[in-house]
């Protein structure tokens, strides 16, 4: 071999491996499971934009104008996306038809914001054994938090039993005496409710709960349950119940002159889609717990998030009810997803998703003061702190501190 091209062979080895060792790096950099791509992402969502929680709908319908307004913008990292959501009616079978639709018609690269306690109940173990993150689901059902057994599977809401504490301390410290009457939706959504508050009043649960009793959301009313509720003569009133039936038991109270305190879940705090129905007067002095900042209070104006999600909302959404607190539940959401999104960089794998889901620590976009949205490998809960609350009859206001009911003693926020 003449030495001319025993050189060049050597050139061509070293541009080989060069080559070589930069294709490795890109293939390194960029790693695609279905549903995304160097030009596009994938998104799936299952909402009720019918049935009996239909009024949560708007969140779906929002979370399309947040993903065209991203576009808008560039998208994530260059890419566009594709944000594809379907109904189930509130029904868990339904849910099922509608996951897999996504996943194996659509090939999504994540289901994302799922609505409900039953429909997701339903559909976990399928996105589980697909290895597809079922991701940020609505709903603060406490088998969300489950990395062992489901690490596919990630919530969002602070937990119901979280929550159900949080009041049950309440009631203790100021009314430790109190006849308490409970309204619940028969399913794990009320169930969990009920759990945490048993975890708080121990023993003197059988002594203070005169009534317990739960509705079906296939029953068109739940005026019989508020009756027989009243007929114990309870001096505490626990309203568990999404909103066409938190509104049905608030117009029951006023109707039958009942004027018990009422604690009422989060999920019905909505003063468009629920206290407006309801009648904002009857609504006066209901009590909750939350840590979203209320769309319908002036306080929060000046605030960044807020800011941003006014402006959003008037651009991409502006024929919604101000007055509906579900756009700014899909606002704070979808914002935490794109930044899920954004750091994930060209690793859009669903392992990598579930990576960056699961080891965050961010300010929520409009959330109240202290409250982050924090996780880790073996905390899948991105919400535990709330604040206690009450309805003016025009707007939340809130009192006391911030509070974790997570924890087996009720804790204060340390920030």
């Amino acid at each position: 071999m003449s030495p001319d091209i025993a050189r060049r062979l050597r050139k061509l080895a070293v541009v080989t491996v060069i080559f070589a060792a930069g294709a490795a790096s890109a293939s390194a950099q960029q790693r695609y499971d279905p549903g995304a791509s160097d030009t596009e992402i994938r998104i799936g969502n299952i909402m009720p934009y019918s049935g009996p929680a239909s009024a949560y709908g708007i969140i779906g319908r929002t979370m399309s104008a947040y993903f065209r307004m991203v576009n808008d913008n560039g998208g994530i990292n260059g890419r566009t996306v594709e944000f594809i959501s379907y109904d189930d009616g509130y029904n868990p079978s339904r849910a099922v038809e509608q996951a897999r639709r996504l996943v194996e018609a659509d090939e999504v690269l994540a289901i994302f914001a799922p609505f409900g306690t039953a429909s997701n109940a339903a559909i976990q173990r399928y996105m589980n054994n697909r290895h597809v993150p079922q991701l940020f689901a609505i709903s603060g059902a406490s088998r969300w938090a489950d990395p062992v057994h489901f690490p596919w599977t990630i919530g969002w809401l602070p937990s119901y039993r979280t929550e159900a504490r949080i009041y049950a301390d309440y009631v203790l410290t100021h009314y430790p005496g109190a006849r308490i009457g409970i309204l619940y939706q028969n399913d794990d959504f009320g169930r969990d409710y009920l759990a945490g508050l048993k975890e708080v009043l121990q023993d003197r649960y059988a002594q203070m709960v005169v009534a317990s009793l739960p509705y079906e959301i296939s029953e068109p009313t739940i005026d019989s349950q508020i009756v027989a509720i009243k007929a114990a003569a309870p001096d505490i009133f626990i309203n568990v119940a999404t909103p066409k039936f938190a509104a049905q038991a608030i117009r029951k109270l006023a109707e039958l002159d009942w004027h018990p305190v009422h604690i009422m879940t989060n999920v019905s705090v909505s003063v468009g889609s629920v206290l407006k129905l309801a009648g904002l007067d009857n609504a006066k002095g209901v009590l909750s717990a939350g840590y979203q900042m209320d769309v319908t209070d002036p306080q929060w104006d000046s605030y960044p998030g807020m800011q941003h999600f006014r402006a959003f909302m008037a651009k991409y959404y502006p024929d919604a009810d101000r007055s509906e607190s579900g756009p700014l539940v899909a606002f704070n959401m979808s914002s935490a997803l794109v930044e899920v999104l954004r750091r994930c960089g060209d690793d859009l794998t669903r392992e990598r998703i579930m990576q960056v889901a699961t080891n965050l620590d961010i300010e929520g976009a409009a959330y109240i003061p202290g409250v982050r949205v924090k996780t880790s490998p073996t905390d899948f809960r991105p919400i535990e702190h709330l604040q206690m609350m009450r309805f003016t009859g025009e707007k939340w206001e809130w009192f006391g501190p911030l509070m974790n009911g997570h924890s087996d003693q009720i804790t204060l926020s340390p920030d």
